[in-house]
C-alpha cells in the first residue's frame, strides 16, 4: 500500500519519526508521501524523503490555515522544492471556510498561486477543501481545463460532491474518517460511488485514527501509517470489494497519479 498523506513533521512524531516509518514498512506499507503544509514543513519533509528514495516522497505547499503567512521569499523556496525529483505534488493547498484561520480572499489568492505553479511545474495538486465547495469547484474547473491534475486529500464530503469532483477528473483520498459511524456518514455513502480508478488510501497521521482498529478503544489516539490497513478494510467493506484487490488498485492509482518511482 501507499499512504498518500502523513504529517511526519507534526510535533506528535518528534521523538520517534524513524520508528513510525519502520513500523509502517513492517506493516505492509511500501511507500509514504510526506505532506508539506508550510514552507518549513515542506523543507523538512523534503529532507526526510531524500533519505529513503523509492520509499518516501513529499509534497510542498501552504495549507489554507497558513495562507496569511505566504510570502515572495517563501515562493522562491517552493520553486526549488517543486523542482526536486522526490516532490510529487504542489500542496497541501486549497480552501478552508470551516476554521477561517486565514481571510478567505487571502486563501483564494494563495490557492490560485499554487494552481498556477502546478501548471508551470507539471505537477498535480494535493488539495484541501472544507466547507468551501462552491469556491473550490469554481477555481478547480479552469485549472483542470488547462490540463491540471488534482487529488482531493482527506475527502470528508458527500456523494454529490464526490460525483462532481470525479466528473471534473479529480481523484479522491480517503482516511480513517470513513470509520466514523456518525460524523463520517456522508463519506461512508460517498465512498461507494467513487470510481475505483480514482480512489486512494491515506492516514493523514497523526490525525484520524481508524475507529475499527481494536486498539483504538484503549485510548491510543495518535494515528500512524502502519494503521492504513484498517482504512482499507473499512473502504472495502463499504464498497463490497475484496480488500486485497482494493489495496492493489489503490496502490496502482497512487503510483500512477503521483508518478512514483521505486528505488529498484
Amino acid at each position: 500500500m501507499i499512504d498518500i498523506g502523513i504529517n511526519l513533521t507534526s510535533s506528535q512524531f518528534a521523538s520517534d519519526a524513524d520508528a513510525v516509518l519502520a513500523r509502517a514498512f513492517a506493516a505492509g506499507v511500501s511507500g509514504v508521501i510526506l505532506t508539506g503544509t508550510s514552507c518549513e514543513s515542506s523543507v523538512k519533509s523534503g529532507l526526510t524523503a531524500r533519505r529513503q528514495p523509492g520509499r518516501l516522497w513529499f509534497t510542498a505547499g501552504v495549507h489554507p490555515h497558513y495562507a496569511n503567512r505566504w510570502s515572495r521569499k517563501d515562493f522562491e523556496v517552493f520553486k526549488g522544492l517543486w523542482a526536486d525529483s522526490q516532490c510529487v505534488a504542489v500542496g497541501e493547498c486549497g480552501l478552508d471556510y470551516f476554521r477561517d484561520l486565514s481571510p478567505r480572499n487571502v486563501q483564494r489568492a494563495v490557492f490560485q498561486s499554487h494552481l498556477d505553479a502546478a501548471l508551470e511545474a507539471g505537477l498535480p495538486v494535493f488539495l484541501h477543501c472544507r466547507d468551501a465547495y462552491d469556491d473550490f469547484l469554481a477555481m478547480m474547473t479552469p485549472f483542470v481545463a488547462q490540463g491540471g491534475k488534482g487529488l482531493v486529500h482527506c475527502f470528508t464530503g458527500n456523494a454529490r460532491e464526490a460525483e462532481a469532483y470525479q466528473s471534473l477528473g479529480l481523484h479522491i483520498g480517503v482516511t480513517g474518517w470513513v470509520t466514523e459511524q456518525q460524523r463520517g456518514a456522508p463519506l461512508r455513502e460517498a465512498v461507494r460511488i467513487v470510481d475505483a480508478s480514482k480512489l486512494h488510501l491515506e492516514t493523514d497521521a497523526p490525525y484520524l485514527v481508524p475507529r475499527n482498529r481494536p486498539e483504538s478503544a484503549k485510548g491510543r489516539h495518535r494515528n500512524e501509517p502502519a494503521y492504513l490497513e484498517w482504512v482499507a478494510r473499512e473502504v472495502a467493506a463499504l464498497r463490497g470489494d475484496n480488500v486485497v484487490e482494493l489495496k492493489r488498485q489503490c496502490t496502482a492509482n497512487s503510483r500512477s497519479f503521483f508518478s512514483l518511482v521505486d528505488d529498484a
